[in-house]
């Protein structure tokens, strides 16, 4: 079997083990907590909140889990890559200009980190495939939903 790799910058990994001390630290007491109240209230066969309360602890179990196999499996990569002589690598940051766009940046990342809408891109989008190797001045073709989109690379950090 394959190991999935995850890459992660080190602000992505420190999220990732913060919602891990919260959930195993706060959410599972609540959690318990809240079972605890509802054996209290005697016959749990038809009992709502029982029935929420375990469904609630089945979920921070499995997000505890795949938090804690994520981690154990993530490579590390910089938030700021190093010199890439002006190619666009794992972790830089790319300056991209769209015909009639405004020039946008964004930060190539791992899959796990990715939020478009805060400028971080995943290496496994269409568009971080389509830049990365790519040198500043190239241009590089993306299909989309909407069709072919050509962008060409302004700068890269």
């Amino acid at each position: 079997m394959d190991e999935k790799v995850d890459y992660l910058t080190d602000a992505g990994r420190e999220r990732l083990e913060k919602e891990l001390h919260h959930l195993r630290t706060v959410r599972r007491v609540e959690v318990a907590e809240r079972i605890r109240e509802a054996k209290a209230e005697g016959d749990i066969s038809e009992n709502a909140g029982y029935e929420d309360a375990k469904h609630e602890q089945s979920f921070v179990e499995g997000r505890i889990s795949e938090l804690e196999a994520l981690l154990q499996r993530a490579v590390r990569i910089q938030d700021e890559a190093g010199p890439s002589g002006g190619t666009v690598i794992l972790g830089c940051r790319v300056t991209i200009l769209e015909n009639g766009a405004e020039p946008e940046t964004y930060q190539i990342v791992g899959s796990v980190e990715a939020d478009p809408a805060n400028g971080l891109i995943s290496n496994q989008c269409p568009l971080g495939q389509a830049l990365l190797g790519r040198r500043v001045g190239s241009e590089a073709t993306v299909k989309t939903p909407g069709g072919l989109m050509t962008v060409r690379i302004l700068k890269v950090d």
